[in-house]
């Protein structure tokens, strides 16, 4: 399938789509907040840069775009152009995901991942969602997943 738009258009449209500050993130950074919760945003020294960084707690907070992480979710549908090249971009996306959760883990951070779909969409949940990630955050498991 042919792309709708010149690739001057797609380019400006692409650039637009942020890798930090997006909704979802806003989202959990402001339900955290209003829990009394304070926290660290995109740490450079952390593996990955994680997005929400709660060093009282030793936890991070990554929150997932179902597309650009390949969620398999009623988010996450694959593009109908160059479907190899994003089979690829988004397979590397996740292996990279994995690579960062097993170094933070290792070097002794707790890691949450919240998906996107849980906070949008059909399934959402939010305050459920914040119920259970606060819950987390205080109790010892290393690990937590919310799903939409």
């Amino acid at each position: 399938m042919v792309d709708i738009v010149d690739s001057a258009t797609r380019s400006r449209m692409m650039s637009g789509i942020r890798g930090r500050n997006t909704k979802p993130e806003i989202l959990i950074r402001s339900l955290l907040h209003r829990q009394g919760f304070r926290f660290r945003l995109d740490a450079r020294d952390l593996p990955g840069r994680p997005d929400i960084v709660l060093p009282r707690y030793r936890a991070v907070v990554l929150v997932h775009g179902c597309f650009w992480h390949g969620h398999d979710c009623h988010l996450f549908k694959w593009p109908q152009t160059r479907p190899e090249f994003w089979r690829d971009k988004i397979g590397r996306n996740r292996s990279n995901d994995d690579k960062v959760c097993a170094a933070l883990l290792a070097s002794g951070w707790r890691v949450a991942v919240v998906w996107e779909c849980a906070l949008r969409g059909a399934n959402r949940d939010i305050e459920g969602v914040l119920q259970r990630l606060v819950e987390w955050l205080k109790s010892d498991a290393p690990s937590f997943e919310e799903r939409g």
